[in-house]
């Protein structure tokens, strides 16, 4: 069976019957900067691109696959805001691009080319399509195996999860975790992040407006 962006965490309960089924490890820092570096120094602009993407963006795969040049460029520039529809809840997701990911996304569209409505990471086989969600799955597997981790403990979800769990460690706000995560319930951002129940339902009860 080939891998595919689907997380069981996201999906309730009915996939956790019977068995634990881990969700997959949020990147440290260090582990970050350790794929950046290894990138830059391959000179491979579109992964470094699509690593960043994956990390500021929290989107899942299907999504980030999906992106269009359009979604992420105005004028000539690489926004700071983006949005994109989810594919799994329909709704619209705001995520910001900060100027180090501006710049490596910058310098991948120089080199890809296209017009707004190309998909950012095009597909090797037909370059009007998209990156396949596969694809993806296997370079992220390929990077984090390159600075020594165990793929196996890792997945495309461990780039959606990564900065929604250092931004929950800082300041502990979930509500603003679930906006950034697009997700319509916070239990589904108390699943997804592996909290303590009673501590995410006292910060939530704490952060609400």
């Amino acid at each position: 069976m080939g891998h595919s962006s689907y997380d069981p965490v996201e999906q309730g309960p009915a996939w956790n019957a019977g068995k634990k089924l881990g969700a997959k490890r949020p990147l440290k820092p260090k582990e970050i900067w350790e794929i950046r570096f290894m990138l830059d120094r391959e000179h491979r602009l579109r992964d470094r691109a699509l690593f960043d993407l994956a990390i500021d963006s929290k989107l899942r795969g299907c999504d980030l696959v999906k992106v269009r040049i359009g979604d992420l460029v105005s004028g000539g520039r690489v926004r700071n805001r983006a949005m994109v529809i989810q594919q799994k809840t329909k709704r619209p997701v705001q995520f910001e691009l900060l100027e180090p990911v501006r710049a490596s996304l910058l310098a991948w569209l120089e080199r890809r080319g296209g017009s707004l409505e190309n998909y950012v990471f095009p597909s090797r086989v037909d370059r009007l399509d998209h990156l396949s969600t596969r694809q993806y799955s296997r370079l992220v597997e390929e990077w984090v195996s390159g600075i020594g981790l165990r793929k196996e403990d890792y997945g495309t979800h461990s780039l959606r999860r990564t900065k929604a769990a250092l931004i929950y460690k800082q300041t502990g706000n979930l509500r603003a975790v679930q906006i950034l995560l697009g997700h319509s319930k916070i239990e589904t951002t108390v699943r997804y992040l592996g909290v303590e129940v009673e501590d995410a339902l006292s910060l939530a009860e704490a952060t609400e407006v």
